[in-house]
């Protein structure tokens, strides 16, 4: 693979992810990496990116000015964002539209340009919560499982479809990816884009900076290495909610693939995710913690709801896989050893952002 690959969101989790494993197995292949170092921990990955030869463009994707800078482009991955669910819901929802929304038409027409592919990188939250909470469940002793019989559609035994409903509310988060969604469409109608989306589920790994409100799986991992506490919020407060995880070397597996095959994917939106074998609640998650770190902490219970939180949320990936062969590879126990190591590897920087 030859040329210039434009990520935004370059300094993020996601984006220095895609950028090092780009560069590394495409040494040829010019990767930019575009990032307003906003998110707390994106500056370390200056220093991981910088030895491979990835070039830095410090810019906002909100600025469209900031692109004048870039020079022509032949791929762009879009994986810039505001990723927090919570973002605009008790505070000003100016900046989670702006980038997420405003952003994004920037890229794209950065995109269309240059004639470039591009990539975008959406989320399983477009689906509304309260239809996903609809949906027949029952309740184990360690997590909620959904029944197979069920009278909403998009669902099957594997999880959530491309087809499920998407009328309701969802979060400004879910809505602007959403909004930028149906944008690349008529993009792709009307303006000639090479456009491929992806809705990824719950995206994970090393270097990932975990909060409450987004990368929940390395904050739990994070907790329990310092001994630090948790709460189960909502449904109960037993901690029975259920997602799959995705690895994010998984995730450059399949925009690999679409890099160099783009072809019969233009136009697509594929649900993208771990599927039910990578599947965990919160419960199981800490019994894996605990087994990996050797530690144990206080988790109290806070039974209500938070705003836009879902049950459960498992990815099909039958239509991915149909168009790509691409299937996850990692187990959650894999994932979790990974981010246990890279935090014991990395304690005294990480401590200062994750502790």
């Amino acid at each position: 693979m030859n040329g210039v690959l434009l990520v935004t969101g370059g300094c993020g989790f996601v984006g220095s992810s895609l950028c090092i494993l780009l560069k590394a197995n495409y040494p040829q292949l010019q990767v930019l990496a575009f990032d307003n170092l906003k998110r707390r921990g994106s500056e370390l990955n200056l220093e991981r990116l910088k030895p491979l030869g990835i070039s830095f463009i410090h810019g906002d994707i909100r600025n469209k000015e900031d692109f004048d800078q870039i020079g022509k482009i032949d791929f762009l991955i879009d994986a810039a964002a505001e990723p927090s669910v919570l973002a605009g819901i008790d505070d000003s929802v100016d900046y989670v539209i702006n980038t997420n929304l405003i952003g994004t038409v920037n890229c794209l027409n950065f995109a269309v340009k240059h004639k470039a592919l591009f990539i975008f990188l959406s989320t399983s939250r477009v689906y509304p919560f309260e239809t996903l909470d609809r949906l027949s469940y029952a309740e184990s002793e360690t997590r909620f499982n959904l029944l197979p019989d069920q009278l909403i559609s998009g669902f099957s035994q594997l999880g959530i479809g491309e087809d499920f409903p998407l009328t309701g509310a969802r979060s400004f988060y879910g809505a602007t990816k959403l909004s930028s969604e149906l944008l690349i469409a008529e993009y792709v109608e009307f303006l000639g884009l090479k456009a491929i989306i992806n809705r990824c589920g719950v995206l994970t790994g090393p270097w990932q900076m975990g909060k409450v409100d987004q990368g929940v799986v390395v904050l739990w991992m994070a907790r329990h290495y310092w001994k630090k506490n948790l709460t189960y919020n909502g449904y109960g407060g037993q901690g029975k909610q259920v997602r799959d995880l995705l690895h994010v070397n998984d995730l450059f597996n399949l925009i690999e693939y679409q890099l160099q095959n783009p072809s019969h994917l233009i136009g697509k939106t594929l649900n993208v995710g771990g599927g039910l074998d990578s599947s965990i609640s919160l419960k199981e998650l800490t019994t894996m913690c605990e087994k990996i770190t050797g530690n144990t902490i206080s988790i109290p219970s806070v039974p209500e709801n938070r705003k836009a939180d879902v049950r459960i949320y498992v990815t099909d990936n039958t239509e991915v896989t149909r168009l790509t062969g691409w299937k996850p590879t990692y187990t959650v126990e894999q994932i979790l050893v990974e981010i246990y190591d890279w935090i014991r590897l990395n304690e005294e920087k990480l401590s200062k952002i994750l502790n």
